[in-house]
């Protein structure tokens, strides 16, 4: 049983077409990261997971469920932010939430020291920063003990030490069973924590895969001298649409594993090689590719 899965979900607002016939699989166990510039539909999809926005088409099951009673027993969310009374103090917020839940009230010191705000739960939240304000929504998500975790930009507000700390929470709750799905634009981020990721744009889902799998690929950066006699060894081995490059150095379009032979080559000719570099593209370069360029991406 996947933890979630979506077959052609789709949402229009009017004429507009928010999320377009995605289907997506999280997988048990892992860090499932949702991908995409602003306005791509990631936190439509997630609202419509939770049952917060009827889908326009298509199908949802969270945990083997389809929306109905029961849906949401085993499922802690953080989407658009946390709503809590500022008057209350961040302790006495997830009192309110665990009795409502039916959660035991002793959970509540359990989760607020997960999130890192145990020192500061007796101040109301209306003196929380934003950072503080993403862990305590984070907090209110663990109370029932979840088997699936959704979170909509959990590192947002926090600081650099605050979004390590987050990171490894994260990784800590899969390594414990929970499942993960995290919608995300910071590519860093992404590609530290994630196991796989979804990539959407203007609404559809353009790649499902892992993170490496996303990078796959890369060049070999050389430098040689002299430079036209180390092209003309290199074309011949390799051929002239796989030899790329300036009048400085060459870019070639090779398996990683081949660097040695290349070395080979050029020295056997009597060409020194004064740069060797295996470049692997970066998740940035990826997601730009997959997604037409968009640049509103952190």
């Amino acid at each position: 049983m996947n933890p979630v899965e979506t077959t052609k979900l789709a949402k229009n607002f009017g004429d507009t077409k928010a999320v377009k016939n995605v289907s997506l699989t999280v997988r048990p166990g892992e860090v499932y990261g949702f991908l995409g510039p602003n306005g791509a539909g990631k936190t439509t999809t997630l609202r419509m997971l939770l049952g917060l926005i009827r889908p326009t088409s298509g199908s949802v099951r969270l945990l083997g469920k389809p929306p109905g009673p029961g849906y949401l027993d085993k499922v802690g969310a953080l989407i658009e932010g946390p709503a809590f009374y500022p008057y209350l103090s961040g302790r006495k917020n997830l009192v309110v939430l665990s009795d409502h839940a039916g959660v035991a009230r002793s959970r509540v010191d359990e989760v607020l020291d997960v999130v890192g705000l145990s020192g500061r739960s007796g101040d109301r939240y209306s003196t929380y920063s934003l950072g503080m304000k993403q862990r305590l929504g984070l907090a209110a998500a663990l109370l029932k003990k979840p088997e699936l975790l959704i979170l909509d930009e959990p590192t947002n507000g926090l600081d650099p030490a605050g979004m390590a700390d987050m990171r490894v929470t994260i990784r800590e709750l899969a390594a414990s069973g929970c499942t993960v799905l995290l919608s995300s634009h910071l590519l860093a981020e992404v590609e530290q924590i994630c196991d796989r990721v979804g990539v959407i744009t203007q609404g559809e889902l353009v790649a499902e895969t892992t993170v490496a799998e996303l990078r796959a690929g890369g060049t070999l950066r050389v430098v040689a001298h002299p430079h036209d006699r180390a092209q003309t060894v290199l074309s011949a081995l390799l051929g002239d649409e796989r030899v790329l490059g300036d009048s400085t150095a060459f870019d070639l379009e090779i398996e990683a594993d081949q660097a040695a032979k290349i070395n080979a080559e050029l020295v056997g000719a009597g060409i020194a090689v004064s740069e060797l570099r295996w470049r692997e593209p970066d998740l940035e370069q990826a997601f730009l590719e997959l997604t037409g360029g968009a640049h509103d991406v952190d």
